[in-house]
């Protein structure tokens, strides 16, 4: 009886688990998946994948020997057709804005101002257990009553965001304003590069040794934030948790580099308007180091997933700066050694107009039609659609500056990064900026031509714009530009 059990009892589990599901026992894969279709991102436009000869065209006028010509390979993605532009990254602002002064009616304990609820955090896809509608510092807020805060009648919504406002003293002709020193921004992300170092694996428990634990491995620490304090000092790698880092970064943009850049030079009237007036809405944005650029772009990631979480979507790729290799492939257009953008060698076209802002002939700024920024997509785009990939801004890329980064990085999308602490020293913070300004000459907007800039410092010269990995790269085609 005991041996028709063993052969009954195993039969029967057969028979259940063949019952529910149709495979008929083949390898299928997991069904009813959803079929996968990424729609054009709002903004963006398709670089396909391809490879090209990245590095100078022309000669090396500063003999800076920093970018010797490497054969390269690049994966598909998605790039803004244009710089950021004011108004886009006021609606950073505007959302910092509204998000504490949320919280700050919450914390009053302003009935109209609720925290999303359980079934809320529920279908957003927040685990209960982490999720605490009661913990004031890090709930979900319900950004549809923002409207309702700053404007209000209400007494109690005044008292409570009070301090988000200048103080009297502290006013220009008596009018109100919010304090910009008080906007900032907390995000979080996980270290993938410490996660993938073979001395910080997780080792699983076995019965050949395995500890079940991680190895003790040594953790550098590349947390950037404002506060800093020993962020600096490398730690013993204990857990997961070491691996999702955080910063705050104070986000409104400095609009006195118009004045801070020049030494006697009357900016005045474009320092008081340039970031907040309409007449500047659609043009690039400056004033933003390189960290309030990488929280942008964290805080974009998150409002998209925060919507399809809520549509039942899977999620896309975060948005980010570029690298600097894909920055310059895609500034190239898919053209063969393309010395410009518009491929010609020249920055005039063949009826003698400017193809971008910069500084031409010798210092006479308006010849391109403007003396400083201009609107953005004023000139013609490269062959891509990509407009201003030469002028107007330069843009800061995901990549530190090292002479000798073209070297050692890989061949396939090559990426050399560092995240320096205030503890490092300069020479660590400088990030790779690409595209040349309105304020350079001719040379700085070739495609190959690399400069830096310091990573914690903000120029009226400097912007940035976003990319997005493209998921399901090999179906879109293949480009080969060398």
């Amino acid at each position: 009886m005991k041996n028709l059990n063993k052969i009954f009892i195993p039969m029967l589990l057969i028979a259940v688990l063949a019952s529910c599901n149709s495979d008929k026992g083949e390898l299928t894969g997991v069904q009813g998946r959803d079929d996968w279709f990424e729609p054009d991102p709002h903004g963006m436009v398709f670089i396909p994948q391809g490879n090209f000869q990245m590095g100078p065209n022309d000669q090396d006028v500063p003999f800076a020997i920093n970018s010797k010509p490497k054969t390269v390979t690049i994966d598909a993605f998605w790039m803004d057709i244009t710089e950021i532009t004011n108004n886009e990254y006021r609606q950073f602002v505007y959302w910092v804005r509204d998000s504490i002064g949320l919280r700050l009616c919450v914390k009053a304990q302003i009935e109209d101002f609720k925290l999303l609820t359980d079934s809320e955090a529920d279908k957003m896809g927040l685990d209960p257990e982490f999720y605490d509608n009661t913990d004031l510092d890090e709930c979900y807020l319900n950004m549809k009553k923002a409207k309702d805060v700053w404007g209000s009648k209400d007494d109690a919504v005044k008292d409570a965001v009070k301090d988000m406002y200048y103080s009297k003293q502290d006013r220009t002709h008596g009018k109100k304003e919010i304090d910009t020193r008080k906007l900032s921004y907390e995000y979080y992300w996980l270290d993938l590069s410490q996660a993938a170092k073979r001395t910080n694996a997780y080792v699983y428990e076995d019965n050949l040794g395995g500890t079940g634990d991680f190895p003790q491995g040594h953790y550098e620490g590349n947390i950037i934030d404002y506060d800093y304090d020993n962020y600096g000092v490398p730690k013993e790698f204990k857990g997961r948790d070491q691996l999702v880092q955080h910063g705050r970064v104070p986000i409104y943009p400095d609009t006195l580099v118009w004045m801070s850049d020049y030494t006697y030079s009357y900016n005045e009237p474009i320092t008081r308007k340039y970031f907040w007036h309409p007449a500047y809405d659609e043009y690039p944005l400056v004033g933003v180091n390189w960290h309030q650029a990488n929280a942008f772009s964290i805080w974009r990631t998150n409002i998209m997933l925060y919507y399809t979480s809520k549509e039942g979507q899977p999620p896309f790729e975060d948005w980010r700066l570029p690298t600097e290799a894909e920055w310059e492939y895609a500034a190239r257009g898919g053209l063969k050694v393309s010395m410009y953008p518009w491929g010609g060698p020249y920055t005039r076209s063949s009826s003698g107009c400017f193809l971008a802002n910069f500084k031409p002939l010798r210092g006479r700024y308006g010849v391109d039609h403007a003396n400083r920024t201009i609107s953005v997509a004023s000139y013609d785009p490269n062959e891509w659609g990509l407009y201003d990939m030469a002028g107007n801004v330069s843009e800061w890329t995901s990549g530190a500056f090292d002479d000798a980064s073209y070297t050692f990085t890989h061949d396939i999308n090559p990426d050399y990064k560092y995240n320096a602490t205030k503890k490092d020293k300069p020479v660590k913070k400088r990030k790779v900026i690409r595209g040349g300004s309105w304020k350079d000459i001719g040379y700085y907007l070739q495609c190959g031509t690399r400069s830096y800039e310091y990573q914690d410092t903000t120029k009226s010269f400097i912007g940035f714009r976003c990319v997005r990995t493209y998921l399901g790269r090999e179906s879109q085609g293949w480009n080969n530009i060398d």
